[in-house]
């Protein structure tokens, strides 16, 4: 029986990869290299796909974290709340606009930031808040945009692992001051490289974050404000061109795997979502206790899992002098266990992952 994959670009490769090498053959024929009619074409496509007015298209999805902080005013001296659960680029962009990420523990029955213990995060240094839609769920923003107005918050959405969720008809990464969104090769929208975006209805942050990704010019030679050097190659702007039709119809897939998991699976799980649009599916984590046997035997059977994340923030070296307690972070970070889920699946890989784990999982739950 053969091994299956966490994320199958070899079979999106076969679906699309005729398409797609035209599309880098177009960059490389048309000469130009860097900028270009293919970054603002997928910027513009994008913004026709999330309903938002600009987006910014950069070099990775943490650039985006970094440029929408500090276009959004964010820096030196300034505290930013984190949830201890996501990966560590969200807590990383805030250190590099010279803020510190002050860790919010997560809610049980999603591993989404909570707001009650945000709220006990709160000083006078307080500038933004980090919502992240992890695992490809969307966060109801009314209440986070309802606590940013009540403190005089930033809201910077980190939507990296959520393209194309949705609620009460707004995309992720739409309702927030800025939204951040990477196109790392395994993301639901995936360039072939590193590549990032950020969204925003703001003109003028739209306008700084355009300065800031390239070296704060304007124009080729008036450089109005030290920038960085953030641009998407256009060969990544092409690649996903290709791929952003694709995309609402591999969500559907992703949705019909998660169902079949939930079907046989309930127990342990740990989130429903308010409605289907709300959650995209970019991994599906269940929650057990000895989750390192039960990843083994599901290895032995050719069913690879994987951890996101083996550490609440507040437990890595990198933040090791946080003394902010994140104790359902912490707990979900013994437990959780990511599971395959992507387009390619077939439904008789589902019922194979499922069925393991429904026979291995007693050894752990």
């Amino acid at each position: 029986m053969s091994d299956l994959a966490m994320v199958d670009l070899q079979a999106l490769h076969a679906e699309l990869g005729g398409e797609i090498e035209e599309a880098m053959l177009r960059v490389i024929r048309g000469g130009r290299h860097v900028g270009g009619p293919e970054i603002a074409a997928f910027e513009e496509e994008y913004e026709r796909f999330l309903g938002v007015r600009h987006v910014i298209a950069l070099g990775n999805g943490t650039d985006a974290l970094q440029l929408a902080l500090l276009a959004a005013g964010v820096g030196r001296d300034d505290e930013v709340l984190v949830p201890a659960n996501t990966f560590i680029a969200t807590a990383e962009a805030v250190v590099a606009v010279g803020a510190t990420p002050r860790f919010v523990d997560v809610a049980p029955d999603s591993g989404l930031i909570d707001l009650g213990s945000a709220e006990a995060r709160i000083s006078a240094r307080t500038k933004a808040v980090v919502p992240v839609h992890l695992y490809g769920r969307m966060l109801d923003m009314e209440p986070v945009m309802a606590f940013a107005r009540d403190h005089d918050l930033v809201v910077i959405e980190d939507a990296a692992q959520a393209h194309g969720a949705s609620r009460d008809e707004r995309c992720a990464g739409t309702v927030g001051d800025v939204g951040c969104f990477s196109f790392y090769p395994g993301k639901n929208l995936g360039a072939i490289g590193d590549a990032g975006a950020a969204v925003t209805n703001d003109r003028e942050i739209a306008e700084r974050i355009r300065l800031y990704r390239d070296h704060g010019r304007r124009g080729r030679d008036t450089h109005e404000i030290p920038g960085f050097n953030s641009r998407m190659d256009p060969i990544q702007a092409a690649a996903l061109r290709v791929k952003l039709p694709h995309l609402d119809r591999w969500t559907d897939a992703r949705r019909e795997v998660a169902a079949r998991y939930r079907t046989d699976l309930g127990p342990l799980l740990d989130w429903e979502g308010a409605e289907p649009q709300a959650e995209v599916h970019h991994l599906f984590p269940i929650l057990v206790d000895d989750r390192d046997e039960l990843a083994s035997s599901l290895q032995a059977q050719g069913i690879p899992t994987g951890v996101h994340y083996r550490h609440a923030l507040t437990n890595t070296p990198a933040f090791a002098g946080s003394t902010d307690a994140c104790p359902v972070a912490e707990e979900r970070a013994r437990r959780q266990l990511s599971l395959p889920i992507h387009p390619h699946l077939s439904e008789s890989d589902v019922c194979r992952i499922a069925a393991a784990v429904g026979r291995l999982a007693p050894l752990g739950v």
